[in-house]
């Protein structure tokens, strides 16, 4: 049962005379109650220190990492969240980032914007569109730049991280950040002291971490008394003003205002089925609501942004519901914190407990110490003081380093590094140039802008191994804690580049203090040697990457690769028999440091997997042009063993291989490599299906369980043929002047296709082609409704609904979730000249102004809404204004 929506009296009004109160605009006045849904979206930094880049992560398939896992299960569908109707129909699409309270971190926002960009305008847009609706206070806020324990950090440390936090907010939103969340909410008064001097007007915590509160004093002769609040009792339907401790006693206290969500309600929302429907999710925020006659009450909940459709599959959907329509419909506004605290500023004031986190019961030991949080299965956390006091000491000598080096080249290296940010979110030459000017203490000559790149990386990378996940879970050798230690790995080989000191030995014995629950590492010095060592890329397998990439890959002049450029000064190519041998000079710069090498390269195939490649520093044009003639002259003795022995004359010895590829690279060599392998063996498995079809669809006339090598030679002979079908269907629905008869035969095979594994109970499992079947039909409906052409209409819609009907048959997951953005904002008159969506919709209403079709030929237009049904999308209003 809800509690009502509040009301008040007016002055002027008494019991029995009763007057309609004139309305009030919630927006501009605090009245009524308000909902603030907080999501924390928050991924830890994946990418390796050395590529700026993620590598494939195996335990998040089908998917390449878990970045890209989370995307398509969370971060995506909460731009695009479907609202239906009882018929499943699609009635509405929501982009939920309008209604959501959010930060998202840094360096997550860094790889969305790398990833798709379309989602993450729309993000960018979202924000835009609150703040029009909710008097400039726009929905995202920042958060410290990667996730640290602010309490733990050093003054330094805190100001950097919040200083990032807001530069990389304002670089993307165009505005300062009114709040700004806090990792894991760990806080204490110093961090407090630095958020106030950077002008965060609030934070977000959760209600444990207050101790008491009151009622702010009117002046210094009034006062009220406390209200002891420790045990998680706080009020957290309004807002409140933490004051920092004064000694002096002065009238001008500096303060900042918190905002506490709703403990019970948040851990329902991430462990309980509260997320379920929308009605659930009001009725338990209704139970929030206090009867005291406020004139308005915040209902404030948080939790991480992952748990609507990541944690929770679907739950997306519950949410863009409850904005668009529940929470309406029962006079409650949907608001954010920056707007409430201007319509309604803190009438109470708290303190805060000396240091706390919300995901730590002992302050914030849970990265520090042994305290038993994030533990499982008997393993213990001896490991966390050891591994800080380790960082630690590597982050001082790293800061004395900075200090002596950074003046001579800085004007004043920590102002440098704070703004250093700016290069961090663009590269691009022209915005180092101006940093330098802004920055140098002289006119520096390009070996010392390299120094000071390397300089700023170092201490970029030694904030970002201080990232809080790290400790979070109950072992070391966990990917988060190798990860942190992977980017203490690089700030320790950035010092050594610059300054010639060796500082991991002593890092490593310090390590080899941290016990690890694995017998196999026995300690941190041990996950260092085996999982961070074996991982550091120097310029020479960057180079002999491209040297055996490009075997399989015609490079231009200029090629990126990774976070380098290549630049091809010279390249020769012969082949012998089996053997393949390449021969080139290249030039690799860091586009993170600038630094720069001359290589030359000699790379021999033998065949299959065997590769011999070598590298070593350009000496000069003639030097080069002898080694080449002599390897290539030995090369047509056709025999590998002298080629060998000629590359080991020229070559310092130490070769690479197929194995010191990147992994992306290998992966796809290795695939091209198996082709034909695997082409003989389509061939065979096909053979085998052909001969035994009859003696399969014997077994399955009688019930009986068909002979598992039947069954696998039918799914990979009938996965064959899908896919060669796709390919020529794809290729032709690229080509500007398509077939529509070659079209229909590809989707006649594809139909026939379905009807053999139907009959012969084949399950094919091919991701590839539902990526591409996906494409294929989202391709057809965008010609379809941006070229029609009256003639063809029909032909052309039937054709896209034998598509997509042949691929729900083939059972290949197929989703039909952008083709139906597509036609929904297309069919709402909301796509831009570009056929792209130009403004979010809450529900089509299926009203005559909404209904932005050409009117055209009836029969055609009826046509075109048919197909909409096919899609599941809600035409019944536009088909009955056909009638």
């Amino acid at each position: 049962m809800l509690n009502p929506t509040l009301t008040t009296l007016t002055p002027e009004e008494t019991p029995g005379t009763r007057t309609e109160p004139a309305k009030v605009d919630p927006i501009k006045t605090a009245t009524g109650i308000y909902v603030s849904i907080h999501g924390h979206f928050y991924q830890p930094p994946r990418e390796n220190p050395y590529l700026d880049a993620i590598e494939r992560q195996p335990s998040a398939s089908p998917f390449h990492d878990w970045n890209e896992r989370i995307y398509h299960e969370c971060y995506r569908p909460n731009a695009y969240a479907r609202i239906f109707n009882d018929s499943g129909e699609v009635v509405g699409i929501v982009n939920n980032y309008e209604y959501l309270s959010f930060n998202i971190g840094a360096t997550l926002m860094t790889w969305l914007e790398r990833y798709d960009r379309e989602v993450y305008n729309r993000i960018l847009e979202a924000d835009c569109k609150s703040a029009e609706r909710l008097n400039g206070h726009g929905n995202a806020i920042a958060q410290v730049y990667n996730h640290i324990i602010i309490p733990l950090a050093n003054e330094r440390d805190k100001y950097t991280q919040i200083r990032w936090g807001k530069e990389d907010f304002r670089s993307r939103f165009g505005r300062d950040p009114e709040g700004m969340w806090l990792a894991e909410t760990a806080v204490d008064y110093p961090t407090l002291e630095v958020l106030i001097a950077e002008g965060i007007k609030f934070i977000i915590l959760a209600p444990s971490q207050a101790q008491r509160c009151r009622v702010i004093p009117r002046d210094q002769e009034t006062e009220t008394d406390w209200i002891e609040v420790g045990g998680a009792q706080i009020d957290p339907t309004r807002p409140y003003r933490c004051f920092l401790p004064d000694p002096q006693g002065g009238e001008d206290r500096q303060s900042i205002d918190i905002f506490f969500y709703d403990g019970p309600i948040s851990r329902d929302m991430g462990f309980d089925d509260l997320l379920n429907n929308s009605h659930n999710l009001l009725g338990r925020l209704g139970l929030a609501i206090q009867g005291d006659g406020r004139p308005s009450q915040l209902l404030s909940v948080a939790t991480d942004g992952e748990t609507f459709g990541h944690h929770k599959g679907g739950t997306e959907k519950c949410l863009a519901y409850a904005f668009v329509s529940e929470f309406p419909k029962h006079g409650w506004t949907v608001t954010n914190f920056a707007h409430y605290l201007s319509i309604s500023p803190p009438s109470w004031e708290v303190q805060l407990k000396p240091v706390t986190a919300w995901s730590c019961a002992h302050g914030v030991d849970r990265w520090q110490d042994d305290c038993g949080c994030g533990g499982g299965g008997g393993w213990h956390q001896k490991w966390r003081r050891p591994l800080r006091e380790s960082l630690n000491w590597l982050r001082d000598q790293l800061t004395e380093i900075y200090e002596e080096q950074g003046r001579h080249l800085f004007l004043d290296p920590w102002q440098a590094r704070d703004e250093y940010i700016k290069i961090v979110r663009d590269r691009s030459p022209e915005n180092i140039d101006c940093f330098f000017r802004h920055h140098q203490i002289r006119p520096l000559t390009p070996l010392e802008e390299v120094d000071g790149l390397r300089l700023l990386e170092m201490q970029r990378h030694s904030l970002l191994m201080y990232t809080s996940c790290g400790w979070f879970f109950e072992e070391l050798s966990r990917p988060e804690g190798v990860q942190i230690l992977r980017y203490a790995a690089r700030a320790i080989e950035l010092a050594g580049d610059v300054a010639g000191v060796q500082l991991e030995r002593e890092f490593i014995a310090r390590l080899a203090l941290a016990p690890s629950n694995v017998e196999t590492f026995k300690d941190g010095a041990g996950v260092y040697r085996d999982l961070v060592q074996t991982d550091q890329i120097s310029l020479e397998q960057v180079a002999a990457h491209y040297a055996i990439s490009g075997l399989f890959t015609s490079y231009g002049p200029q090629q990126r690769v990774y976070c380098y450029d290549a630049y091809q000064r010279d390249y020769q190519l012969q082949r012998m028999g089996p053997l393949t041998l390449g021969v080139g000079q290249l030039q690799l710069v860091s586009e993170i440091t600038r630094e720069s090498v001359d290589l030359v390269f000699a790379v021999l195939h033998l065949g299959g997997w065997d590769f011999h490649c070598s590298i070593q520093p350009f000496t000069g044009r003639r030097a080069y042009t002898q080694m080449k003639e002599h390897l290539f002259g030995v090369l047509q003795e056709a025999s590998a063993a002298h080629a060998i022995l000629a590359m080991n004359e020229h070559f310092d010895g130490k070769s690479y291989n197929l194995r010191d590829l990147f992994a992306e690279e290998r992966h796809r060599i290795m695939r091209l490599l198996s082709q034909e392998t695997l082409m003989r063996l389509d061939q065979l498995y096909s053979q085998v299906y052909r001969d035994n079809y009859g003696i399969m669809m014997g077994f399955h006339r009688d019930e009986l369980p068909v002979p598992k090598e039947l069954q696998v030679a039918a799914e990979i002979a009938l996965g064959h043929r899908c896919m060669e079908s796709v390919l020529g269907l794809e290729q032709e629905l690229g080509n500007a002047q398509a077939d529509g008869q070659v079209m229909s035969a590809h989707l006649g095979e594809l139909e026939a296709i379905a009807t053999e594994a139907e009959h012969t109970r084949c399950h094919l499992y091919l991701p590839e082609a539902t990526v591409i079947l996906e494409r294929s039909i989202w391709r057809s409906l965008w010609d379809l409704l941006h070229q029609v052409q009256p003639e063809l209409l029909e032909a052309d819609i039937q054709r896209l609904e034998r598509l997509i009907a042949v691929g729900q048959r083939l059972n290949l997951g197929l989703s039909l979730e952008r083709s139906q953005e597509l036609y929904f904002y297309w069919l709402t008159g909301q796509l831009d000249r570009h056929g792209l969506p130009s403004v979010d919709t809450h529900m089509a209403s299926g009203s005559a102004e909404s209904f932005a079709i050409s009117p055209g030929d009836p029969v055609q237009l009826r046509r075109l809404l048919l197909l909409g049904q096919t899609l599941r999308v809600h035409v019944t209003p536009q088909l009955e204004q056909l009638r």
